[in-house]
């Protein structure tokens, strides 16, 4: 789930920096859809584009500790 966009960042993490460091990514598929200064704004956005479970939320900063992954996922039960 989201793999795919997590490895995507991972993969291109630093040009990623380059361009976007301490933003707060939201990635679909293999695309940077947005770049927002907090993680709120970030998921107020993609909330508003996509559903949960389409995208993730990652803080773009070198080095592995940056690495966090925020699913949003509908869970049924």
């Amino acid at each position: 789930m989201l793999e795919k966009e997590f490895q995507f960042y991972l993969k291109h993490q630093d040009e990623l920096v380059k361009k976007y460091e301490g933003k707060c990514l939201v990635i679909v598929g293999e695309e940077v859809v947005g770049a927002y200064d907090s993680e709120v704004r970030a998921y107020d956005e993609a909330i508003s584009r996509y559903k949960k479970g389409e995208f993730l939320i990652q803080l773009c900063s070198p080095g592995e500790e940056s690495y966090t992954q925020t699913y949003h996922s509908r869970v049924v039960v």
